[in-house]
Protein backbone atom coordinates (compact mmCIF):
# COMPACT_ATOMS: atom_id res chain seq x y z
CA UNK A 1 0.00 0.00 0.00
CA UNK A 2 1.62 3.20 -0.98
CA UNK A 3 1.61 6.28 1.60
CA UNK A 4 -0.89 8.80 1.65
CA UNK A 5 1.02 11.71 -0.37
CA UNK A 6 1.31 9.00 -3.42
CA UNK A 7 -2.52 7.73 -3.40
CA UNK A 8 -3.54 11.10 -2.72
CA UNK A 9 -1.84 12.60 -5.61
CA UNK A 10 -2.83 9.87 -7.93
CA UNK A 11 -6.35 10.72 -7.07
CA UNK A 12 -6.31 14.00 -7.37
CA UNK A 13 -4.27 13.88 -10.54
CA UNK A 14 -7.24 11.49 -12.25
CA UNK A 15 -9.43 14.32 -11.54
CA UNK A 16 -7.47 16.88 -12.71
CA UNK A 17 -6.91 14.73 -16.16
CA UNK A 18 -10.44 14.34 -16.24
CA UNK A 19 -10.89 18.08 -16.74
CA UNK A 20 -8.28 17.77 -19.56
CA UNK A 21 -5.87 19.19 -17.52
CA UNK A 22 -2.09 17.79 -17.04
CA UNK A 23 -2.62 15.17 -13.55
CA UNK A 24 0.93 16.35 -12.73
CA UNK A 25 -1.42 19.45 -11.16
CA UNK A 26 -2.52 16.99 -8.66
CA UNK A 27 0.64 16.45 -6.87
CA UNK A 28 -0.48 16.87 -2.71
CA UNK A 29 1.53 17.48 0.39
CA UNK A 30 0.93 17.60 4.02
CA UNK A 31 -0.57 20.47 5.02
CA UNK A 32 1.09 23.48 6.54
CA UNK A 33 -1.75 24.36 8.40
CA UNK A 34 -3.23 20.99 10.15
CA UNK A 35 -6.41 22.86 11.11
CA UNK A 36 -7.61 23.38 7.44
CA UNK A 37 -6.54 19.58 6.55
CA UNK A 38 -4.18 16.66 6.65
CA UNK A 39 -2.99 17.03 2.76
CA UNK A 40 -3.23 20.32 0.70
CA UNK A 41 -3.54 20.79 -3.21
CA UNK A 42 -2.12 24.02 -4.89
CA UNK A 43 -2.37 22.92 -8.60
CA UNK A 44 -5.39 24.86 -9.52
CA UNK A 45 -3.43 27.70 -9.46
CA UNK A 46 -0.85 26.31 -11.61
CA UNK A 47 -3.72 24.86 -13.91
CA UNK A 48 -5.41 28.54 -14.29
CA UNK A 49 -3.51 29.54 -16.97
CA UNK A 50 -3.63 26.33 -19.09
CA UNK A 51 -7.39 26.06 -19.00
CA UNK A 52 -7.98 29.76 -19.19
CA UNK A 53 -10.21 29.64 -16.30
CA UNK A 54 -9.91 31.13 -12.28
CA UNK A 55 -8.29 28.83 -10.48
CA UNK A 56 -11.30 29.07 -7.85
CA UNK A 57 -13.43 27.40 -10.45
CA UNK A 58 -10.93 25.12 -11.36
CA UNK A 59 -10.56 23.94 -7.58
CA UNK A 60 -14.39 23.75 -6.65
CA UNK A 61 -14.47 21.43 -9.86
CA UNK A 62 -12.30 19.28 -8.83
CA UNK A 63 -13.36 19.36 -5.03
CA UNK A 64 -16.87 17.96 -6.79
CA UNK A 65 -15.80 15.05 -7.69
CA UNK A 66 -12.89 14.20 -5.05
CA UNK A 67 -15.97 14.28 -2.67
CA UNK A 68 -17.62 11.19 -4.00
CA UNK A 69 -14.20 9.02 -2.98
CA UNK A 70 -14.62 7.68 0.66
CA UNK A 71 -10.97 7.90 1.22
CA UNK A 72 -11.94 11.36 1.71
CA UNK A 73 -13.78 12.94 5.12
CA UNK A 74 -13.75 16.14 3.79
CA UNK A 75 -12.42 18.40 0.44
CA UNK A 76 -12.58 21.93 0.86
CA UNK A 77 -11.90 24.83 -1.22
CA UNK A 78 -10.16 27.82 0.49
CA UNK A 79 -8.84 31.30 -0.67
CA UNK A 80 -7.70 31.36 -4.27
CA UNK A 81 -7.70 28.25 -5.45
CA UNK A 82 -6.40 25.77 -2.22
CA UNK A 83 -7.58 22.25 -2.16
CA UNK A 84 -7.69 20.92 1.97
CA UNK A 85 -8.06 17.49 1.79
CA UNK A 86 -9.15 15.70 5.00
CA UNK A 87 -8.57 11.47 5.12
CA UNK A 88 -11.24 9.50 7.08
CA UNK A 89 -10.99 7.56 10.08
CA UNK A 90 -11.32 4.42 8.17
CA UNK A 91 -8.48 5.35 5.67
CA UNK A 92 -6.38 5.91 8.48
CA UNK A 93 -7.51 2.47 10.60
CA UNK A 94 -6.19 0.61 7.39
CA UNK A 95 -3.08 2.69 7.12
CA UNK A 96 -2.42 2.01 10.70
CA UNK A 97 -3.06 -1.58 9.81
CA UNK A 98 -1.08 -1.61 7.06
CA UNK A 99 2.09 -0.05 8.23
CA UNK A 100 1.88 -2.17 11.83
CA UNK A 101 1.96 -5.61 9.41
CA UNK A 102 5.03 -4.61 7.83
CA UNK A 103 8.22 -5.46 9.15
CA UNK A 104 10.18 -2.32 6.92
CA UNK A 105 7.21 0.19 8.21
CA UNK A 106 6.26 1.96 5.33
CA UNK A 107 9.69 1.86 3.67
CA UNK A 108 9.73 0.78 0.17
CA UNK A 109 12.85 -0.82 -1.96
CA UNK A 110 13.95 1.22 -4.98
CA UNK A 111 12.79 -0.78 -8.67
CA UNK A 112 16.57 -0.33 -9.82
CA UNK A 113 19.03 -0.83 -7.13
CA UNK A 114 22.14 -0.06 -8.06
CA UNK A 115 26.54 -1.04 -7.01
CA UNK A 116 27.45 1.77 -4.89
CA UNK A 117 31.00 2.79 -2.55
CA UNK A 118 31.27 5.03 -0.26
CA UNK A 119 34.08 6.68 0.52
CA UNK A 120 34.24 8.25 3.91
CA UNK A 121 35.95 8.93 7.13
CA UNK A 122 39.01 8.75 5.17
CA UNK A 123 41.66 8.34 8.27
CA UNK A 124 45.25 8.25 8.23
CA UNK A 125 48.46 5.95 9.58
CA UNK A 126 50.14 8.04 12.34
CA UNK A 127 47.76 9.99 13.35
CA UNK A 128 44.36 9.71 15.81
CA UNK A 129 40.88 11.01 14.66
CA UNK A 130 40.29 14.77 15.35
CA UNK A 131 37.27 16.19 15.27
CA UNK A 132 37.54 17.22 11.81
CA UNK A 133 36.90 13.41 10.84
CA UNK A 134 33.66 13.25 12.60
CA UNK A 135 31.54 14.39 10.03
CA UNK A 136 33.15 12.58 7.01
CA UNK A 137 32.58 9.39 9.39
CA UNK A 138 28.95 10.26 10.27
CA UNK A 139 27.46 11.28 7.30
CA UNK A 140 29.21 8.81 5.06
CA UNK A 141 27.81 5.90 7.45
CA UNK A 142 24.53 7.34 7.55
CA UNK A 143 24.58 7.50 3.72
CA UNK A 144 25.99 3.85 3.73
CA UNK A 145 22.82 2.04 5.70
CA UNK A 146 20.32 4.29 3.82
CA UNK A 147 21.93 3.10 0.27
CA UNK A 148 21.72 -0.32 1.14
CA UNK A 149 18.21 -0.26 3.44
CA UNK A 150 16.87 1.03 -0.26
CA UNK A 151 18.36 -2.17 -1.57
CA UNK A 152 21.45 -0.77 -3.42
CA UNK A 153 24.71 -2.99 -2.56
CA UNK A 154 26.92 -0.64 -1.33
CA UNK A 155 30.75 -1.12 -0.19
CA UNK A 156 31.71 1.44 2.65
CA UNK A 157 35.01 2.01 2.34
CA UNK A 158 37.46 3.89 5.14
CA UNK A 159 40.29 5.10 2.33
CA UNK A 160 43.05 4.57 4.71
CA UNK A 161 45.83 7.36 4.41
CA UNK A 162 48.70 4.45 4.42
CA UNK A 163 50.91 5.92 1.62
CA UNK A 164 53.49 9.09 0.30
CA UNK A 165 55.89 10.97 2.21
CA UNK A 166 54.52 10.56 5.30
CA UNK A 167 55.80 7.46 5.38
CA UNK A 168 59.08 7.81 4.82
CA UNK A 169 59.42 10.68 7.69
CA UNK A 170 58.21 7.86 10.10
CA UNK A 171 60.97 5.14 8.75
CA UNK A 172 63.36 7.87 8.80
CA UNK A 173 62.25 8.63 12.70
CA UNK A 174 62.25 5.10 13.51
CA UNK A 175 65.93 4.76 11.84
CA UNK A 176 67.49 7.50 14.21
CA UNK A 177 65.86 5.88 17.61
CA UNK A 178 66.38 1.99 16.87
CA UNK A 179 69.21 1.99 14.20
CA UNK A 180 69.41 -1.94 15.12
CA UNK A 181 66.16 -3.02 14.17
CA UNK A 182 66.61 -5.91 11.39
CA UNK A 183 63.86 -3.51 9.00
CA UNK A 184 67.05 -1.49 8.39
CA UNK A 185 69.02 -4.37 7.28
CA UNK A 186 69.95 -4.44 3.60
CA UNK A 187 71.54 -7.87 4.20
CA UNK A 188 68.68 -9.38 6.17
CA UNK A 189 66.20 -11.75 4.21
CA UNK A 190 63.07 -12.49 6.73
CA UNK A 191 61.08 -13.33 8.10
CA UNK A 192 60.78 -9.94 10.17
CA UNK A 193 59.63 -10.07 13.56
CA UNK A 194 55.41 -10.24 14.38
CA UNK A 195 55.29 -7.60 17.24
CA UNK A 196 55.87 -4.19 15.99
CA UNK A 197 58.79 -2.04 17.37
CA UNK A 198 56.18 0.75 17.84
CA UNK A 199 52.77 1.82 19.17
CA UNK A 200 50.39 4.50 18.05
CA UNK A 201 51.76 6.75 20.45
CA UNK A 202 55.41 6.19 19.20
CA UNK A 203 54.09 7.09 15.88
CA UNK A 204 51.88 10.10 16.82
CA UNK A 205 55.20 11.27 18.94
CA UNK A 206 57.30 10.66 16.18
CA UNK A 207 55.56 12.38 13.26
CA UNK A 208 55.52 16.21 14.13
CA UNK A 209 58.78 16.50 15.06
CA UNK A 210 60.08 14.02 12.01
CA UNK A 211 57.70 16.91 9.65
CA UNK A 212 59.16 19.63 11.52
CA UNK A 213 62.89 18.69 10.82
CA UNK A 214 62.09 17.80 7.40
CA UNK A 215 60.78 21.49 6.73
CA UNK A 216 63.44 23.06 8.77
CA UNK A 217 66.79 20.66 6.97
CA UNK A 218 66.10 19.97 3.33
CA UNK A 219 68.78 17.55 3.77
CA UNK A 220 66.12 15.48 6.07
CA UNK A 221 63.55 16.20 3.49
CA UNK A 222 65.41 14.53 1.00
CA UNK A 223 65.94 11.75 3.15
CA UNK A 224 62.49 11.23 3.70
CA UNK A 225 61.98 11.21 0.07
CA UNK A 226 64.91 8.65 -0.38
CA UNK A 227 62.97 6.44 2.18
CA UNK A 228 59.12 6.90 0.65
CA UNK A 229 61.11 5.70 -2.53
CA UNK A 230 62.18 2.91 -1.61
CA UNK A 231 59.10 1.90 0.33
CA UNK A 232 57.30 2.43 -2.81
CA UNK A 233 59.56 0.25 -5.09
CA UNK A 234 59.44 -2.56 -2.38
CA UNK A 235 62.25 -3.03 -0.24
CA UNK A 236 61.38 -5.60 2.30
CA UNK A 237 62.18 -4.17 5.38
CA UNK A 238 60.72 -0.83 4.63
CA UNK A 239 57.55 -2.60 3.81
CA UNK A 240 57.53 -4.97 6.76
CA UNK A 241 57.96 -1.69 9.23
CA UNK A 242 55.01 0.26 7.15
CA UNK A 243 52.88 -2.87 7.70
CA UNK A 244 53.57 -2.64 11.39
CA UNK A 245 52.66 1.58 11.59
CA UNK A 246 49.42 0.36 9.30
CA UNK A 247 48.26 -2.06 11.91
CA UNK A 248 49.38 -0.25 15.17
CA UNK A 249 47.47 2.66 13.89
CA UNK A 250 44.23 0.52 12.99
CA UNK A 251 44.15 -0.89 16.45
CA UNK A 252 43.56 2.65 17.81
CA UNK A 253 41.38 3.83 14.94
CA UNK A 254 38.83 0.99 15.53
CA UNK A 255 38.14 1.43 19.12
CA UNK A 256 36.88 5.17 18.12
CA UNK A 257 34.53 3.62 15.36
CA UNK A 258 33.22 1.00 17.67
CA UNK A 259 32.36 3.57 20.24
CA UNK A 260 30.67 5.36 17.33
CA UNK A 261 28.75 2.14 15.86
CA UNK A 262 30.71 2.81 12.43
CA UNK A 263 32.19 -0.18 10.53
CA UNK A 264 33.43 -0.43 7.01
CA UNK A 265 33.30 -3.01 4.53
CA UNK A 266 36.65 -2.27 3.13
CA UNK A 267 39.86 -1.23 4.42
CA UNK A 268 41.31 -0.03 1.13
CA UNK A 269 44.26 2.08 1.23
CA UNK A 270 46.31 4.47 -1.23
CA UNK A 271 48.92 1.84 -1.18
CA UNK A 272 46.03 -0.82 -2.93
CA UNK A 273 46.14 1.55 -5.59
CA UNK A 274 49.72 2.43 -5.79
CA UNK A 275 50.61 -0.57 -8.46
CA UNK A 276 47.86 1.08 -10.97
CA UNK A 277 49.91 4.50 -11.59
CA UNK A 278 53.23 3.73 -13.59
CA UNK A 279 50.76 2.29 -16.13
CA UNK A 280 47.93 4.46 -16.10
CA UNK A 281 50.70 7.46 -16.30
CA UNK A 282 51.92 5.86 -19.63
CA UNK A 283 48.52 5.58 -20.65
CA UNK A 284 47.86 9.03 -20.61
CA UNK A 285 51.25 10.01 -22.32
CA UNK A 286 50.78 7.74 -24.83
CA UNK A 287 47.36 8.96 -25.89
CA UNK A 288 48.31 12.31 -25.60
CA UNK A 289 45.84 13.10 -22.67
CA UNK A 290 48.96 14.19 -20.51
CA UNK A 291 51.17 16.79 -21.18
CA UNK A 292 54.36 18.90 -20.32
CA UNK A 293 54.32 21.55 -18.16
CA UNK A 294 56.75 23.47 -16.64
CA UNK A 295 58.64 19.86 -15.89
CA UNK A 296 55.71 18.09 -14.64
CA UNK A 297 53.11 16.08 -16.34
CA UNK A 298 49.18 17.65 -16.17
CA UNK A 299 46.29 16.67 -17.84
CA UNK A 300 44.38 19.37 -18.58
CA UNK A 301 40.56 19.39 -17.06
CA UNK A 302 38.83 22.99 -17.83
CA UNK A 303 36.19 23.23 -20.30
CA UNK A 304 34.92 25.99 -22.50
CA UNK A 305 31.94 27.72 -20.33
CA UNK A 306 33.43 27.26 -17.49
CA UNK A 307 32.76 29.66 -14.65
CA UNK A 308 35.92 29.75 -12.51
CA UNK A 309 39.54 28.14 -13.05
CA UNK A 310 39.71 24.73 -12.76
CA UNK A 311 43.36 23.76 -12.99
CA UNK A 312 44.35 21.04 -14.66
CA UNK A 313 45.56 17.59 -12.54
CA UNK A 314 49.17 17.15 -12.09
CA UNK A 315 50.08 13.67 -12.66
CA UNK A 316 54.03 13.78 -12.23
CA UNK A 317 55.27 16.48 -10.37
CA UNK A 318 58.16 18.45 -11.82
CA UNK A 319 60.40 16.47 -9.08
CA UNK A 320 59.28 13.15 -10.74
CA UNK A 321 56.70 11.90 -8.18
CA UNK A 322 53.05 11.15 -9.04
CA UNK A 323 50.98 13.08 -6.66
CA UNK A 324 47.29 13.06 -4.70
CA UNK A 325 44.93 13.38 -7.64
CA UNK A 326 47.23 10.29 -9.90
CA UNK A 327 46.76 8.03 -6.73
CA UNK A 328 42.80 9.05 -6.30
CA UNK A 329 42.26 8.64 -10.50
CA UNK A 330 44.23 5.07 -9.83
CA UNK A 331 42.01 4.66 -6.71
CA UNK A 332 39.13 5.01 -9.01
CA UNK A 333 40.40 2.28 -11.51
CA UNK A 334 41.07 0.23 -8.56
CA UNK A 335 37.12 0.41 -7.91
CA UNK A 336 36.04 -0.36 -11.12
CA UNK A 337 37.96 -3.54 -11.73
CA UNK A 338 37.08 -4.82 -8.39
CA UNK A 339 33.36 -3.62 -8.04
CA UNK A 340 32.60 -2.35 -11.05
CA UNK A 341 30.57 -0.18 -9.30
CA UNK A 342 27.48 2.19 -10.90
CA UNK A 343 28.14 5.14 -8.47
CA UNK A 344 31.01 5.95 -6.44
CA UNK A 345 30.30 8.64 -3.39
CA UNK A 346 33.25 10.73 -1.78
CA UNK A 347 32.16 12.27 1.81
CA UNK A 348 34.68 14.73 2.21
CA UNK A 349 35.26 18.15 3.57
CA UNK A 350 33.27 20.54 0.68
CA UNK A 351 36.71 22.49 0.94
CA UNK A 352 37.67 19.54 -1.10
CA UNK A 353 35.52 20.40 -3.83
CA UNK A 354 37.76 21.55 -6.47
CA UNK A 355 40.16 18.40 -5.92
CA UNK A 356 37.46 16.00 -6.52
CA UNK A 357 36.29 18.21 -9.49
CA UNK A 358 39.51 17.65 -11.39
CA UNK A 359 39.83 14.01 -10.50
CA UNK A 360 36.63 13.37 -11.74
CA UNK A 361 36.83 15.20 -15.01
CA UNK A 362 40.18 13.56 -15.67
CA UNK A 363 38.38 10.17 -15.47
CA UNK A 364 35.50 11.30 -17.52
CA UNK A 365 38.40 12.65 -20.00
CA UNK A 366 40.70 9.42 -19.79
CA UNK A 367 37.25 7.04 -20.35
CA UNK A 368 38.17 5.08 -16.98
CA UNK A 369 34.80 5.99 -15.56
CA UNK A 370 31.66 8.46 -16.20
CA UNK A 371 31.73 11.98 -13.80
CA UNK A 372 28.41 11.43 -14.08
CA UNK A 373 28.62 8.40 -11.76
CA UNK A 374 30.93 10.26 -9.54
CA UNK A 375 30.02 11.96 -6.96
CA UNK A 376 31.66 14.75 -3.91
CA UNK A 377 29.52 14.75 -1.11
CA UNK A 378 30.76 17.61 1.15
CA UNK A 379 30.16 19.29 3.66
CA UNK A 380 30.68 21.87 6.36
CA UNK A 381 32.54 22.35 9.40
CA UNK A 382 31.82 21.15 13.50
CA UNK A 383 32.53 24.62 15.37
CA UNK A 384 32.78 25.25 18.91
CA UNK A 385 30.37 27.91 20.25
CA UNK A 386 32.94 30.84 19.15
CA UNK A 387 31.51 30.15 15.23
CA UNK A 388 35.16 28.48 14.79
CA UNK A 389 36.12 24.75 14.11
CA UNK A 390 36.24 22.80 17.16
CA UNK A 391 39.23 22.75 19.26
CA UNK A 392 40.46 22.13 22.36
CA UNK A 393 40.54 25.18 25.10
CA UNK A 394 44.33 25.29 24.87
CA UNK A 395 43.54 26.16 20.72
CA UNK A 396 44.89 22.47 19.70
CA UNK A 397 42.76 20.11 17.76
CA UNK A 398 40.59 18.04 19.35
CA UNK A 399 40.90 14.42 19.22
CA UNK A 400 37.99 12.61 18.66
CA UNK A 401 39.10 9.58 21.37
CA UNK A 402 38.81 12.76 23.74
CA UNK A 403 35.62 14.07 22.01
CA UNK A 404 33.65 10.88 22.66
CA UNK A 405 34.69 10.39 26.28
CA UNK A 406 33.54 14.38 26.57
CA UNK A 407 30.18 13.20 26.05
CA UNK A 408 30.10 10.20 27.61
CA UNK A 409 30.83 11.83 30.79
CA UNK A 410 28.36 14.75 30.33
CA UNK A 411 25.91 12.09 29.31
CA UNK A 412 26.33 10.61 32.68
CA UNK A 413 25.46 13.48 34.80
CA UNK A 414 22.68 14.09 32.25
CA UNK A 415 21.47 10.76 33.19
CA UNK A 416 21.77 11.31 37.11
CA UNK A 417 20.36 14.40 36.86
CA UNK A 418 16.91 13.36 35.41
CA UNK A 419 17.07 10.56 37.78
CA UNK A 420 17.49 7.85 34.96
CA UNK A 421 19.33 4.52 34.96
CA UNK A 422 19.83 4.52 38.38
CA UNK A 423 18.60 1.12 38.78
CA UNK A 424 20.86 -0.14 36.67
CA UNK A 425 24.07 -2.02 36.96
CA UNK A 426 27.28 -0.13 36.35
CA UNK A 427 28.22 -1.73 33.36
CA UNK A 428 24.68 -1.04 31.56
CA UNK A 429 24.49 2.34 32.79
CA UNK A 430 28.05 2.79 31.19
CA UNK A 431 26.71 1.59 28.05
CA UNK A 432 23.55 3.56 27.96
CA UNK A 433 25.63 7.06 29.00
CA UNK A 434 27.58 5.76 26.14
CA UNK A 435 24.42 5.32 23.71
CA UNK A 436 23.32 8.82 24.93
CA UNK A 437 27.00 10.61 24.21
CA UNK A 438 27.09 9.20 20.52
CA UNK A 439 23.26 10.01 20.18
CA UNK A 440 23.76 13.69 20.68
CA UNK A 441 26.86 13.43 18.48
CA UNK A 442 25.33 12.14 15.57
CA UNK A 443 22.13 13.82 15.83
CA UNK A 444 23.25 17.37 16.41
CA UNK A 445 25.30 16.86 13.22
CA UNK A 446 22.86 14.93 11.08
CA UNK A 447 20.02 16.90 12.11
CA UNK A 448 21.28 19.84 9.79
CA UNK A 449 21.72 19.86 6.22
CA UNK A 450 25.63 18.50 5.73
CA UNK A 451 26.54 21.43 3.09
CA UNK A 452 26.21 23.62 6.58
CA UNK A 453 28.53 24.79 9.17
CA UNK A 454 26.83 24.12 12.66
CA UNK A 455 27.95 25.15 16.38
CA UNK A 456 28.15 22.11 18.67
CA UNK A 457 26.71 22.93 21.92
CA UNK A 458 27.71 20.14 24.68
CA UNK A 459 24.67 21.63 27.11
CA UNK A 460 22.23 21.54 24.51
CA UNK A 461 22.88 18.52 22.25
CA UNK A 462 23.07 16.39 25.90
CA UNK A 463 19.72 17.63 26.77
CA UNK A 464 16.58 15.23 27.11
CA UNK A 465 14.20 17.85 26.16
CA UNK A 466 14.32 19.69 23.16
CA UNK A 467 15.83 18.55 19.39
CA UNK A 468 18.17 16.46 20.49
CA UNK A 469 19.66 12.26 20.37
CA UNK A 470 19.38 12.07 23.61
CA UNK A 471 15.45 13.15 23.46
CA UNK A 472 14.90 10.63 20.72
CA UNK A 473 16.66 7.81 22.80
CA UNK A 474 14.09 8.67 25.66
CA UNK A 475 11.31 8.50 23.14
CA UNK A 476 12.18 4.66 22.44
CA UNK A 477 13.31 3.44 26.05
CA UNK A 478 9.69 5.19 27.35
CA UNK A 479 7.54 3.12 24.39
CA UNK A 480 9.98 -0.12 25.71
CA UNK A 481 8.85 0.83 28.71
CA UNK A 482 5.13 0.92 28.18
CA UNK A 483 5.38 -2.49 26.04
CA UNK A 484 7.61 -4.22 28.91
CA UNK A 485 4.51 -3.58 31.40
CA UNK A 486 1.28 -4.73 28.46
CA UNK A 487 2.99 -7.74 28.05
CA UNK A 488 3.62 -8.67 32.04
CA UNK A 489 -0.14 -7.75 32.20
CA UNK A 490 -1.51 -9.93 29.40
CA UNK A 491 -2.41 -6.84 26.99
CA UNK A 492 -1.60 -7.50 23.18
CA UNK A 493 -2.29 -5.19 20.41
CA UNK A 494 -5.40 -5.21 17.90
CA UNK A 495 -6.99 -3.55 15.26
CA UNK A 496 -5.74 0.21 15.03
CA UNK A 497 -9.38 2.55 15.68
CA UNK A 498 -8.43 5.96 15.74
CA UNK A 499 -10.67 8.33 17.65
CA UNK A 500 -8.25 10.82 18.80
CA UNK A 501 -6.72 14.01 16.72
CA UNK A 502 -3.48 12.99 18.19
CA UNK A 503 -4.48 8.96 16.96
CA UNK A 504 -4.80 10.50 13.29
CA UNK A 505 -1.86 12.85 13.18
CA UNK A 506 0.26 9.86 14.44
CA UNK A 507 -0.91 7.61 11.95
CA UNK A 508 -0.24 10.59 9.60
CA UNK A 509 3.31 10.63 10.40
CA UNK A 510 4.38 7.32 10.66
CA UNK A 511 2.78 7.34 6.98
CA UNK A 512 5.47 10.22 6.16
CA UNK A 513 8.57 8.07 6.73
CA UNK A 514 9.01 7.02 3.35
CA UNK A 515 8.28 10.15 1.66
CA UNK A 516 11.80 11.24 4.15
CA UNK A 517 13.30 8.39 2.95
CA UNK A 518 12.90 8.97 -0.68
CA UNK A 519 14.18 12.90 -0.13
CA UNK A 520 16.87 11.40 2.17
CA UNK A 521 18.27 9.40 -0.46
CA UNK A 522 17.81 10.87 -3.37
CA UNK A 523 19.29 14.68 -2.00
CA UNK A 524 21.80 12.31 -0.47
CA UNK A 525 20.39 14.34 3.24
CA UNK A 526 20.26 12.31 6.16
CA UNK A 527 18.61 15.75 7.80
CA UNK A 528 15.53 15.11 5.88
CA UNK A 529 15.31 11.63 7.93
CA UNK A 530 16.14 12.69 11.24
CA UNK A 531 13.76 15.51 10.81
CA UNK A 532 11.08 12.78 10.20
CA UNK A 533 12.38 10.60 13.15
CA UNK A 534 12.25 13.85 15.29
CA UNK A 535 8.43 14.96 14.29
CA UNK A 536 7.40 11.06 15.24
CA UNK A 537 9.12 11.05 18.96
CA UNK A 538 6.67 14.56 18.82
CA UNK A 539 3.73 13.21 17.33
CA UNK A 540 4.09 9.98 20.00
CA UNK A 541 4.37 12.55 22.81
CA UNK A 542 1.77 14.19 22.29
CA UNK A 543 -0.64 10.89 21.51
CA UNK A 544 1.04 9.30 24.96
CA UNK A 545 -0.14 12.42 26.63
CA UNK A 546 -3.56 12.78 25.16
CA UNK A 547 -4.67 8.85 24.91
CA UNK A 548 -4.06 6.69 27.78
CA UNK A 549 -2.83 2.83 26.78
CA UNK A 550 -2.60 0.39 30.01
CA UNK A 551 -5.11 2.28 31.96
CA UNK A 552 -7.37 2.71 29.23
CA UNK A 553 -10.45 0.49 30.13
CA UNK A 554 -12.11 0.08 26.23
CA UNK A 555 -10.53 -3.49 25.39
CA UNK A 556 -10.44 -2.85 21.79
CA UNK A 557 -8.85 1.07 22.25
CA UNK A 558 -6.11 -0.13 24.48
CA UNK A 559 -5.29 -2.51 21.93
CA UNK A 560 -5.35 -0.47 19.35
CA UNK A 561 -2.88 2.14 21.00
CA UNK A 562 -0.58 -0.98 21.80
CA UNK A 563 -0.19 -1.76 18.14
CA UNK A 564 0.25 2.22 17.25
CA UNK A 565 2.99 2.36 20.00
CA UNK A 566 4.60 -0.91 18.79
CA UNK A 567 4.52 0.00 15.26
CA UNK A 568 6.05 3.96 16.59
CA UNK A 569 8.85 1.93 18.07
CA UNK A 570 9.60 -0.08 14.67
CA UNK A 571 9.58 3.18 12.78
CA UNK A 572 11.85 5.15 15.12
CA UNK A 573 14.19 2.42 16.17
CA UNK A 574 14.40 1.72 12.31
CA UNK A 575 15.24 5.53 11.74
CA UNK A 576 17.76 6.14 14.00
CA UNK A 577 19.22 2.69 13.17
CA UNK A 578 19.84 4.02 9.64
CA UNK A 579 21.25 7.75 11.07
CA UNK A 580 24.06 5.06 12.93
CA UNK A 581 21.86 5.90 16.43
CA UNK A 582 21.40 2.55 18.75
CA UNK A 583 18.93 2.85 21.24
CA UNK A 584 19.11 1.07 24.91
CA UNK A 585 16.13 -1.32 26.25
CA UNK A 586 16.34 0.65 29.69
CA UNK A 587 17.26 4.33 31.20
Amino acid sequence: MADFATTLSDKVGAAFASMGLDPAFGAVQRSARPELGHFQCNGAMAAAKAAGKPPREIATAIAGRLARDTVFATVEVAGPGFINLVVASEALAARGDALAKDPRVGAEVIANPRRIIVDYAGPNVAKEMHVGHLRATIIGDSLKRLFRFRGDTVWGDAHFGDWGYQMGLLIAAVHDEQPALLYFDDAFTGPYPAESPVVMADLERLYPFASARAKADPAERDRARRATAELQAGRPGYRALWAHFVAATRVVLQREFAALGVTFDLWKGESDADPLIAGLVTDLKERGLAVPDQGAMIVRVARDGDKKEIPPLIVVSSEGSSMYGMTDLATIVDRVNEFSPDLMIYCVDQRQAGHFEQVFRAADIAGYYPESQLEHIGFGTMNGPDGKPFKTREGGVLKLHDLIAMVREKAEARLRDAGLGADLPADEFAATALHVGVAALKFADLMNFRGTSYVFDLERFTAFEGKTGPYLLYAAVRIKSVLRKAEAAGFVGGAVTPTLPEERDLILTLDGFERALAGAYEKRAPHILAEHVYALAQAFSSFYASAPILPEPDASLRASRLTLATTVLKQLELGLDLLGIETPERM
